[in-house]
C-alpha cells in the first residue's frame, strides 16, 4: 500500500496499552491471565502493560479473582478510582454546572450556579468557575486529566459556530479562556451520558428542555451527529411557522413554542419550582401550559421519529421533571403523527440522569478519551526507552 510505514515500537506499545486498558474497563475484576485471553497478547506483554498502567494510577490490583476449580487464582485488575478524572463544565443560558468523574464514571462532585449568561462577562465567569472546580479537585487530591465543555449551540472542530440563546457566533472558547478543551453541543453530551450511564437503550433521541431545546440522537449505541456535526437541532424545527420570532431569526421554532420560558409564561409562573408547585396543586393554567408544550413537542419529535425511525424518546433537562404531566399528551401527538406506532409504539421515558446529563457527559467524554488512548498519561509516569536504557 502506498504511503504506509511499518509500526514502530512506540506505536505498538501505545496500541497494546489502549487494548489492555479497554479490556479492563469492559471486564472489571479480571486477572492478568484473563486479560491475556481477552486481548490475545502474551502474558508477559500483558504483565508489562499492567505494570505501566499501575504506575500511572490508571488501574489498581485488588483481591484474588473469584473462580471455581483448582489452580492458583490471579489478582484482579480494575480501573483506579484515584487516577486522572474528567472535569465537565456546562454553560447554560441561565446557569453554570461542573462535574468531576473518575475513570469508572463515578461522580466525585457536582455544582450548579445560577446566573444569566447572556452577557459579555460570561467568559470571565466561566474562567472563574473552571478555576474553582480545579481547586475543588485539588482539595480532594484529584488529578484532572482533561476538561470537557458543553454549550447550547452548534460546534465545529471546537469552534462554537452559533449559540443563539447566548448571542454567540464563531466563538473560540480555547482562545477566550486560554486553554484547550473538548467542546461539544450540550444535547450530544447529554445523549452520550444517557447511553453510558443512563437508561441503557441502544437507540433513542434524547431531548432536553431548558430555555432552549436540544436533541442528541443515538443509533446502534453510537451518537449520530450528521455530516457536519450539526444534527439534532430539534429546537429550531418549525412547529408554528406564523408563530413568534425565535432567537435564531426564524419564527415559531419548537424551543420558542415549548421551551422553558414559554411554559412559565403560559403558566403564570416565575420559576421552574413555582411551576412544579402549581402543577402539584392542580393549577389549570399550569396544566394547560404543559399540555400545550407537549403537543408542540410531539409535533417536532414526530418529524425526528418518522425520518430516523428511532424507537424511543428520552426526556431530559426540565422535561425529565415534567414527564408525569408531559407523557400522555406527548404520546397522543406521537400516535397521531407517527404511522408506525400502530404496530410499534414509541417509548417515552424520563432521563435517568435528569438535568445533570450534559455536564456529566462532558466529564465522561474526557474519561473515555483517556481509556481509548492512555499513552500521554503513561509517558508522564514511566521512563522512555532511552531513559530506561540509560539506567
Amino acid at each position: 500500500m502506498i504511503g504506509t510505514r511499518p509500526a514502530g515500537q512506540h506505536t505498538v506499545r501505545r496500541h497494546n496499552a489502549a487494548l489492555v486498558l479497554g479490556a479492563i474497563a469492559d471486564g472489571p475484576g479480571t486477572s492478568r491471565a484473563g486479560l491475556s485471553t481477552a486481548t490475545g497478547l502474551t502474558k508477559a506483554t500483558v504483565s508489562s502493560v499492567v505494570d505501566r498502567l499501575i504506575a500511572a494510577d490508571l488501574v489498581a490490583e485488588g483481591e484474588p479473582e473469584r473462580r471455581a476449580g483448582p489452580g492458583r487464582r490471579g489478582t484482579v485488575v480494575s480501573l483506579s478510582p484515584t487516577g486522572p478524572h474528567g472535569l465537565g463544565i456546562e454553560i447554560g443560558v441561565d446557569y453554570l454546572a461542573s462535574c468531576l468523574v473518575d475513570l469508572t464514571g463515578a461522580v466525585r462532585f457536582e455544582e450548579v450556579r445560577y446566573a444569566d449568561n447572556r452577557t459579555p462577562r460570561v467568559f470571565q465567569r466561566v474562567s472563574a468557575f473552571l478555576h474553582k472546580a480545579r481547586k475543588q479537585a485539588e482539595a480532594l487530591g484529584i488529578s484532572v486529566g482533561g476538561v470537557g465543555i458543553a454549550v447550547p449551540g452548534l460546534v465545529e472542530s471546537g469552534l462554537v459556530r452559533l449559540a443563539p440563546n447566548l448571542g454567540w457566533r464563531d466563538v473560540d472558547l480555547a482562545d477566550r479562556l486560554g486553554e484547550t478543551f473538548t467542546v461539544a453541543n450540550e444535547a450530544n453530551f447529554a445523549a452520550l451520558a444517557e447511553l453510558w450511564h443512563g437508561t441503557a437503550l441502544p437507540d433513542f433521541v434524547h431531548v432536553s428542555g431548558e430555555i432552549g431545546i436540544g436533541a442528541g440522537i443515538v443509533l446502534d449505541r453510537a451518537l449520530f451527529e450528521g455530516v457536519r456535526g450539526a444534527g439534532g437541532e430539534i429546537g429550531h424545527l418549525p412547529v408554528a411557522p406564523d408563530g413568534p420570532p425565535c432567537s435564531c431569526g426564524a419564527n415559531g421554532c419548537l424551543e420558542r413554542m415549548a421551551g422553558q420560558d414559554e411554559i412559565l409564561r403560559l403558566a403564570g409562573a416565575e420559576t421552574v419550582d413555582d411551576l412544579f408547585s402549581a402543577l402539584e396543586s392542580g393549577s389549570a393554567a399550569a396544566l394547560t401550559a404543559v399540555s400545550t408544550a407537549a403537543r408542540h413537542l410531539g409535533l417536532g419529535l414526530s418529524t425526528v421519529v418518522n425520518l430516523m425511525d428511532v424507537p424511543a424518546v428520552v426526556l431530559g433537562g426540565t422535561y425529565a421533571r415534567l414527564e408525569p404531566w408531559l407523557r400522555e399528551p406527548l404520546l397522543a401527538e406521537l400516535e397521531r403523527r407517527v404511522p408506525s406506532t400502530t404496530w410499534s409504539p414509541v417509548r417515552v421515558v424520563p432521563s435517568a440522569l435528569g438535568t445533570g446529563a450534559a455536564v456529566r457527559g462532558a466529564a465522561c467524554s474526557v474519561v473515555r478519551g483517556i481509556l481509548a488512548d492512555p499513552e500521554h498519561h503513561l509517558t508522564t509516569h514511566w521512563p522512555s526507552d532511552q531513559d530506561a536504557r540509560g539506567r
